[in-house]
């Protein structure tokens, strides 16, 4: 369900409360109404704030309140899903028609070892209900090995492996089929399949993949499996080590983690789609193998982009010190931790995380990012070194190290070193937009270089044309080399984008005073004295509304 979907059934279940009540005489029933309303917008009211445990709860007193009002069983129900409560199966039992609890009471079957009823409740589910349509072969195939068919689910994906849409997911699960049943032959070339559809190697297909390998006599090949992934996203290099010690290990084991794989495959192809339907799948997968790190790790990162550090935290507790991924997980335990302003303990555990991984520059430069949060410049372009120190020969993969220890130099004061480490992160990663734009209007700034700046914050906007920032430094650019009628375009356009930026509405007025219109100048910078300006803008926009006639400043860097 959508979140505009959701938001809908709720206003509907409003309506039905406040019909409720309005025909009902003054009574006690009027009263059980008036309490059921005000726990439906207890509920509502956690739902626009992402606490799905206390909607759960509310919406669940509404509907004992008054149960007579059917939107609410499914609104306790989902609620209830996405924060993982115990009386989930209870609501969905009361819900025949809602595909996502028809999932529910299956995966209780097959939990409970009733394979064959759990692949009547899948095979039940209508087949044009989007994630569902994909769903339902992939749960009906290893409910059919779990009832000791392997034959019968191998047919039930054959068709789809030999598809075009979503061949790669069908593929893979028929390999770990096939795998669990001992038919190398048929495991191997589907695992191929999948490889080859999903052309990038993620988290999951890597662990299976390698696990593969190093059980079939091909340790070196799965150990480059995992030195590539590592390779790719560095952040996995923190368990690199930890993954090659457990690289034998089978990633599935019975048909219940294989449902979980589906889950968790869906739940990562929603994710920048559909939040809520993304949490619903990992909820899902998680009933069915609850201690599924992969899928820990996608709930807490749907968390945090909810700006629920609190649940991301808890999302990632209790994973055990063995577990392969642990490192990797302790490393984003302290990023969360740093966002919810716990720095002591952030910096604690990445101070552990050095000490235990002396030769990782993860922990390093995630200190870094942390003290330059706490604007202490200085020290977080020493932690950069630290964690620059780590890489051996820098790839293209590293400039963002380089682009923190410039930023990091920059405001602590050291210009020449920072023009150097963002010159060569922009050598690694010469189309990065970022680097472009803060070398750019840094040299504006400092009034050297302008053609050069106009030049490459031009690249930047083409590649993101509507980013607010990089218009505000073009326009500050073109004010720099005396183009004020192309600076006060550009300058109103980046205001339309980003209205609550205090330097860039700043920037209008300076380019205003430019063009001598200088009570417009004076009301921009009023306005940037209103949002929030830190110390060093507080102190120039004051000096510029002191000024007669208002001077056409230079900003300090961003």
């Amino acid at each position: 369900m959508t979140s505009g979907r959701f938001r809908t059934a709720l206003l509907a279940t409003a309506a039905l409360l406040v019909a409720g009540a309005g025909e009902t005489p003054p009574s006690s029933s009027a009263a059980r109404a008036s309490g059921a309303f005000g726990a439906y917008l207890a509920g509502r009211f956690a739902i626009q704030s992402r606490d799905m445990a206390v909607a759960a709860n509310e919406f669940e007193q509404a509907l004992r309140d008054d149960p007579t009002v059917p939107e609410l069983t499914n609104q306790a129900f989902l609620a209830s899903l996405l924060s993982g409560q115990a009386q989930t199966p209870r609501l969905a039992a009361m819900l025949p028609d809602n595909p996502l609890a028809q999932l529910v009471l299956a995966d209780r079957d097959g939990k409970a070892g009733k394979w064959s009823a759990a692949q009547g409740r899948y095979a039940a589910l209508r087949q044009d209900q989007g994630i569902v349509q994909v769903l339902r072969p992939l749960l009906v195939a290893w409910a059919q090995f779990g009832d000791k068919q392997p034959d019968a689910a191998l047919a039930t994906l054959a068709p789809l492996v030999e598809g075009t849409r979503f061949r790669g997911v069908y593929a893979l699960h028929a390999a770990l089929i096939a795998d669990l049943s001992n038919r190398a032959d048929v495991a191997e070339r589907d695992y191929r399949i999948a490889l080859a559809d999903f052309g990038q190697v993620n988290l999951r297909l890597a662990v299976i993949w390698a696990s593969w390998q190093a059980r079939h006599g091909m340790l070196s090949e799965a150990q480059r499996t995992i030195a590539d992934l590592a390779t790719a996203d560095g952040e996995f290099g923190m368990s690199r080590q930890s993954l090659e010690a457990n690289i034998a290990r089978p990633a599935v084991t019975d048909a219940a983690d294989g449902i979980a794989e589906a889950y968790l495959a869906m739940a990562s192809t929603l994710r920048q789609q559909n939040a809520e339907s993304a949490q619903a799948m990992i909820r899902l997968a998680l009933e069915m193998r609850p201690n599924f790190t992969a899928a820990r790790i996608v709930l807490s990162d749907i968390e945090a982009a909810a700006k629920q550090p609190a649940g991301a935290l808890a999302a990632l507790a209790d994973i055990p010190a063995d577990d392969p991924l642990a490192p990797l997980i302790e490393l984003r335990r302290a990023a969360l931790l740093g966002e919810s302003d716990r720095t002591a303990a952030a910096t604690e555990l990445l101070a552990k995380l050095s000490r235990e991984h002396p030769d990782r520059p993860e922990p390093r430069a995630q200190l870094g990012d942390l003290l330059r949060k706490q604007e202490k410049f200085a020290e977080a372009a020493t932690a950069y070194s630290d964690a620059i120190s780590k890489l051996g020969t820098p790839s293209r993969a590293n400039w963002p190290l380089f682009y923190a220890r410039g930023i990091a130099l920059e405001r602590a004061g050291e210009w020449p070193k920072a023009e150097a480490d963002l010159k060569y992160a922009l050598e690694l990663a010469p189309d990065q937009s970022s680097i472009l734009n803060y070398l750019a209007y840094s040299w504006a700034e400092r009034r050297e270089h302008l053609d050069e700046a106009h030049a490459m914050l031009e690249r930047a906007m083409a590649a993101r044309p509507n980013e607010g920032a990089y218009i505000d430094s073009f326009g500050w650019t073109l004010l720099q080399q005396g183009d004020v009628d192309g600076a006060l375009k550009q300058l109103e356009r980046a205001v339309e984008l980003e209205p609550e930026d205090p330097a860039i509405n700043e920037h209008l007025g300076d380019a205003l005073a430019a063009a001598h219109r200088t009570r417009e100048a004076e009301f921009q910078w009023q306005r940037a004295l209103n949002l929030k300006p830190d110390a060093a803008e507080l102190k120039r926009l004051h000096d510029k509304l002191a000024a007669t006639p208002a001077p056409v400043p230079v900003s300090a860097p961003k």
